[in-house]
């Protein structure tokens, strides 16, 4: 099993990691496109990040801290990245087996085993990274059917929490997804759009530290179900978790 989640747009500052090793990382099969995209990203001056990022003069420290990206040091991917789906998670107090359960999409990197060490960095799905040639490919087109690819390769069940977004940077089929749902007063449902990452990191901790990995969606709720949690199977590919 395998658990693969959004990244985030906060992250934490600093590390004591050597600087980025791409044979480091976890699904070496995207290594080409990796590499290319940072060259790209670190080719920006700071002000050129700023527009092309999308983001404020106060945010310029984001910015240069993507221009270094190659020299700066690094720490474990599940601990670089922060906000309400890792306060959830509370990734440092998983053991090895459960964090090795666990990966991140990203629009730099593709998809990152969750002790991969990455450096600080900006940049999202739907960001339009000028290349050397000076056009501006979508982050989905940049990696193509990369991502799929790799994600193909893993053994048993691939549980895909990443956001529209970056799966469309590349969807796996057959990979088992979850809708938050919450019930209004009246009985009808809401999709929960505000905490969404919340619940989700919370049935990712679940999951993580299971003692059997499960094999396919009833496995997963039953897992769910057992922690306390509503979960509706709605197909063999997704899950509504009721909130």
């Amino acid at each position: 099993m395998l658990i693969v989640l959004p990244p985030s747009e906060t992250k934490a500052h600093g590390g004591d990691g050597a600087p980025l090793r791409w044979e480091s990382l976890s699904f070496p099969s995207l290594n080409p496109q990796r590499a290319s995209i940072a060259a790209d990203l670190t080719r920006l001056t700071v002000d050129e990040a700023l527009a092309v990022l999308g983001i404020s003069e106060k945010l310029r420290p984001e910015a240069e801290l993507s221009a270094r990206l190659l020299h700066s040091p690094t720490m474990p991917a599940i601990e670089r990245y922060t906000g309400v789906l890792y306060d959830a998670l509370d990734a440092p107090s998983l053991p090895p087996q459960a964090r090795a359960r666990l990966a991140i999409g990203s629009a730099l990197f593709g998809v990152l085993g969750a002790e991969n060490p990455i450096p600080h960095y900006r940049l999202s799905a739907s960001t339009k990274l000028p290349d050397a040639t000076g056009a501006t490919p979508t982050m989905k087109a940049r990696w193509g059917s990369a991502i799929t690819q790799a994600l193909s390769e893993v053994e048993g069940l691939v549980i895909d929490l990443r956001s529209g977004g970056y799966q469309q940077l590349g969807k796996l089929p057959g990979a088992l997804t979850v809708r938050v749902e919450s019930v209004r007063e009246d009985g009808s449902r809401k999709v929960v759009s505000h905490f969404n990452k919340h619940y989700k990191g919370e049935l990712a901790r679940v999951l993580a530290l299971s003692e059997t990995a499960p094999a396919d969606a009833p496995e997963v709720a039953q897992v769910a179900r057992a922690a306390g949690m509503t979960v509706e199977e709605n197909s063999p590919t997704e899950l509504t978790l009721v909130v």
